[in-house]
């Protein structure tokens, strides 16, 4: 496109420029402008900052509003915990008092019934026509080396004398002791024949341990219903 300068000694604008052009003579204009230019250097350091610390603030209150819910239910959780594992341990230490309890009660009843248990086991063993004359306790010496510890009961050992009109009964009466639960080593000691209200009878003395028999044959039932029955 052609362009006329009606204007005499007028300068023409080059044409076809872009906006741009000038930059460089303008920015050189305002630094002539600018007598303090390390003010200008602080200004623009300060507005930096101020925009990278505002930044930071958003970023880090972003982050806090996400992690305060977190943190509230991992407070909750852990005075859940808590509470659960308090009243676990509760409840152990009162089933250890329980279990002590129980222990001491049964180190007790085993040997409140021995000699119930005894002689409950010799009288059921007694064939017919025989009949007992004693039942009586003989101390045992004691192996420390076969004790465990100082609670170990020492065995029951007891001498059984009575008489019998056949040898064949004494002889059932020493195997039915022998198949007891609660007797063991039956041995006899004293075999003879003597003469009661003139007839010969046969007078006899056997030695047996008694022992606890296994869980298995013991038959328990509650206090309550064996008091009411």
């Amino acid at each position: 496109m052609i362009s006329i300068n009606l204007k005499p000694g007028a300068k023409r604008q080059p044409s076809g420029g872009s906006g741009f052009a000038d930059l460089g003579e303008r920015l050189r204009a305002l630094g002539q402008k600018v007598r303090e230019p390390g003010l200008v250097v602080a200004g623009g350091t300060w507005l930096v900052a101020i925009v990278v610390i505002g930044a930071l603030f958003l970023h880090t209150q972003s982050r806090l509003n996400t992690l305060e819910p977190a943190m509230q239910h991992a407070q909750d959780e852990y005075q859940r915990y808590h509470g659960f594992v308090m009243a676990k341990r509760r409840e152990e230490r009162i089933r250890d008092s329980i279990l002590t309890q129980i222990g001491t009660i049964s180190a007790v009843d085993q040997d409140r019934y021995t000699w119930s248990h005894l002689l409950d086991e010799i009288a059921g063993a007694v064939p017919e026509f025989t009949w007992l004359t004693n039942i009586a306790p003989v101390t045992a010496a004691v192996n420390v080396s076969t004790l465990t510890d100082s609670t170990t009961a020492a065995p029951v050992i007891v001498l059984i004398a009575g008489q019998t009109n056949d040898l064949q009964n004494y002889t059932a009466f020493l195997r039915r002791l022998g198949e007891s639960h609660w007797l063991t080593d039956v041995v006899p000691v004293k075999t003879e024949t003597i003469i009661d209200h003139n007839r010969p009878v046969v007078s006899f003395t056997v030695q047996a341990t008694f022992t606890r028999a296994d869980s298995s044959r013991i038959q328990t039932v509650p206090i309550l219903e064996s008091t009411v029955r």
